[in-house]
């Protein structure tokens, strides 16, 4: 019988907020078909932390696996991603390998990056549309 992998650690360090008002949420997922709302994945790594230039997130206790995360700045800290027009985010997004966001959110194979027995460091850059 083999061993279990051992969990890890994964430290994600947010850059270019645009205010310290509100929180940054932030979800970490290993299923491809619920990305990037992984709020809907039980076995996610989620966390909120306050807004204040440059944050660290850390995600411990983590499995060896493939992941992609998802930011966002909820500015108002109202638990959702507000939109313009229903369409363009007025909140900061950002995610794991700096995905692009062109007509909707990346997809996961877009974001996704291996996790294995070393610490893994990541950094992302909050993005604005408004």
């Amino acid at each position: 019988m083999a061993a279990p992998a051992a969990a890890n650690e994964v430290t994600i360090t947010v850059t270019d907020l645009r205010s310290s008002e509100g929180v940054v949420r932030a979800c970490m997922t290993t299923v491809e078909k619920i990305f990037p709302k992984c709020i809907k994945d039980p076995d996610s790594h989620r966390t909120v932390v306050p807004a204040n230039g440059t944050v660290t997130i850390r995600f411990k206790g983590v499995k060896p696996g493939k992941y992609a995360i998802a930011l966002l700045h909820d500015e108002n800290n109202n638990g959702k991603a507000d939109r313009a027009l229903g369409m363009m985010p007025k909140e900061g997004y950002g995610f794991s390998r700096d995905a692009k966001v062109r007509m909707s959110p990346p997809k996961f194979e877009d974001a996704v990056f291996e996790l294995g027995q070393q610490p893994k460091t990541l950094t992302i850059k909050m993005r604005y549309f408004l």
